[in-house]
């Protein structure tokens, strides 16, 4: 592999290469830089963050602008504060050698006063957030006609946070003669509308499949009810004592409640979430960052540009909805040529997501088994015994207390001394594991039942509305008109009750908006009223193996909607329903019996 003098670059840069103690560029430096120090030009370079992308789009920007010349030559625009700041930084010591360059922070939540100071001073560089930067230019405080590079870093992030129409406003109001660099882990929509709109002809590097993940980050998911994902993320944790890793939760309340609980059960932890002041957010991401903190529970809005290299595993302790939200929170860990873990907490109804994951990262994700509580406590007497045989001894100071220490423990022999030692640590996680529970859900033996209470745990997690309840209240309200009665295969030997029905129906169906009326449970099935212009769409997705992987059967019962309804006993387990059938024939003579004797009496 080629080193940085083989780039191009400028002495002064490849001496402040040198002196931060980078060897070899990485690949998506190695790909960027020759080609913009050659001939400047638009680009687009994909590649997860965490890949060296600042110094592939910072090093040629540094080599291409005359430091002597007091105006604005380059823009970097990136979606948030931490962002900003640590591009800054960089850019800051790739020109340790270049006394007259100047690069300046543009960022909100921070003296809009300073900052013009700072824009006064001509800088050559301006690293900037959306916001403020269109703020600076209502303003009047920026001149960009001697801009000739423009940088999008992280430009999925920027335009999914909501800053697609502040970019357009920008790159509309820049000089046509610029080269405009865009840098993005994905490549949705949005980014492409940017690309087509406002390069010419850009050269394209990725590094990897387009929207994948990085190789350094091998992915897991376990399987578990949603009411036990607490207890399996605990699991997780005390399985890996030296874990360093940022849980992602879907909401500002999840986020807060989990790192809540952590710190309650005595974990290292901490919240970053939108309801944090600036001073409470600097003040996590600062201890975070300094590893004084062990978890760091966080939304994905508020963990956007957070920049760890260390992280040991990412945790999904709630999926996302999007699977390039999932290839971003990956790309959290395995950073800077180091291997990561993604790990997932899955319960039933969200296997649908892993499948969608699966094919964005054009990978399968196999299943993980949560461990045992004695398989944690294995892993943790290990670790604790790996502690003990490489703890320093400072013999000056401890020396001269062994006397005493040897006094008061010589009555016992060795085995029982490491016994006590071992359990004077170790109590704790004995008495909590010793009769815990497995946390894994066994596919095979899993009951609608607990699909469907997964899945209303799972909407009470991510803000559940009152079409549910207004569903049910429907059942009981409902007149006959514009409903077709349905059998379905569910009763009450499935643990089924009309709500738990209801919420079958809209998970297969994934749709909360069917009209259901009256519910007659039976022992082995059910009828249902339901809404006659949803009948196709709910038999459709009853009909897809994808959408009803356990095969339930609903089939429409031809007669009025809100009768008693005949016998339509058709189990799916007794063969098609001929035993229920040949139960029928059988009673039948005793039916005629009673009626015969009823007309002579």
């Amino acid at each position: 592999m080629p080193d940085f003098n083989a780039l191009g670059l400028k002495s002064d840069l490849l001496k402040a290469i040198e002196a931060l103690g980078f060897k070899e560029p990485m690949p998506i430096q190695e790909a960027v830089i020759p080609v913009l120090i050659e001939n400047p030009t638009d680009l687009v370079g994909l590649a997860q963050t965490g890949t060296g992308k600042t110094a592939a789009f910072g090093l040629p920007v540094l080599h291409h602008i005359d430091a002597s010349l007091k105006q604005t030559q380059a823009l970097i625009l990136c979606p948030t504060r931490e962002l900003c700041l640590q591009i800054t930084k960089d850019l800051t010591s790739f020109s340790t050698f270049l006394p007259d360059m100047r690069i300046t922070a543009i960022y909100g939540g921070a003296s809009i006063e300073g900052q013009i100071r700072e824009l006064n001073r001509n800088p050559q560089i301006i690293v900037a957030t959306p916001g403020r930067l269109q703020d600076m230019m209502r303003r009047g405080k920026i001149d960009f006609s001697d801009l000739h590079w423009v940088v999008l870093d992280e430009a999925d992030e920027m335009l999914d946070m909501g800053f697609q129409e502040d970019v357009e406003t920008i790159l509309a109001a820049l000089p046509a003669e610029r080269n405009i660099l865009l840098f993005s882990a994905t490549m949705p929509a949005e980014v492409e509308r940017i690309l087509n709109r406002y390069m010419k002809k850009p050269v394209i590097k990725s590094m990897g499949q387009r929207n994948a993940g990085t190789a350094n980050v091998r992915h897991s998911y376990y399987l578990v009810h949603a009411k036990d994902r607490y207890s399996a993320l605990k699991r997780l944790v005390d399985f890996h004592p030296s874990i360093y890793a940022i849980v992602f939760c879907r909401t500002r309340v999840e986020t807060q409640e989990v790192a809540d609980l952590l710190m309650k059960d005595g974990y290292n932890a901490a919240a970053l979430h939108g309801d944090l002041s600036q001073a409470q957010r600097d003040h996590v991401m600062g201890h975070f960052r300094q590893g004084s903190l062990q978890l760091l529970v966080a939304t994905d809005v508020a963990a956007r540009g957070l920049d760890v290299n260390n992280l040991t595993h990412v945790i999904n302790y709630s999926l996302p909805d999007e699977a390039e939200t999932y290839v971003h929170r990956s790309g959290r860990t395995g950073r800077a040529d180091k291997n990561g873990l993604c790990v997932s907490l899955v319960n039933m109804r969200e296997r649908g997501k892993i499948r969608m994951i699966e094919k964005q990262l054009a990978q399968p994700i196999p299943k993980a088994k949560v461990p045992t509580g004695r398989q944690v406590c294995e892993k943790q007497l290990f670790n604790y015994i790996d502690r003990l045989e490489k703890v320093e001894v400072n013999h000056e100071e401890i020396d001269a207390f062994m006397p005493i220490v040897f006094k008061k423990l010589e009555f016992m022999e060795r085995e029982e001394l490491l016994k006590r030692f071992v359990s004077l640590a170790f109590n704790r996680f004995l008495d909590y594991y010793r009769d815990a529970a497995d946390l894994n859900v066994d596919e095979s033996s899993s009951s609608p039942r607990d699909r469907y209470k997964d899945r209303e745990r799972g909407d009470r997690d991510g803000g559940r509305d009152d079409r549910g309840r207004n569903q049910r209240r429907g059942a009981r309200e409902h007149n006959d008109e514009g409903f077709q009665k349905m059998f379905i295969s569910l009763g009450r030997k499935d643990s089924i009750n009309p709500g738990s029905l209801i919420g079958i129906i809209n998970q297969i169906t994934r749709s909360r908006d069917v009209r259901i009326g009256r519910i007659k449970l039976m022992d082995s099935y059910s009828f249902v009223d339901i809404d006659e212009r949803a009948i196709e769409m709910v038999q459709q997705a009853f009909g897809n193996k994808k959408m009803n992987p356990d095969g339930i059967r609903i089939e429409t019962v031809n007669e009025p909607s809100g009768g008693g309804g005949r016998d339509f006993k058709r189990d799916r387990d007794n063969g098609g329903g001929r035993k229920e059938r040949k139960k029928k024939y059988e009673k039948e003579p005793r039916k005629d019996k009673g009626k015969r004797k009823s007309k002579k009496g």
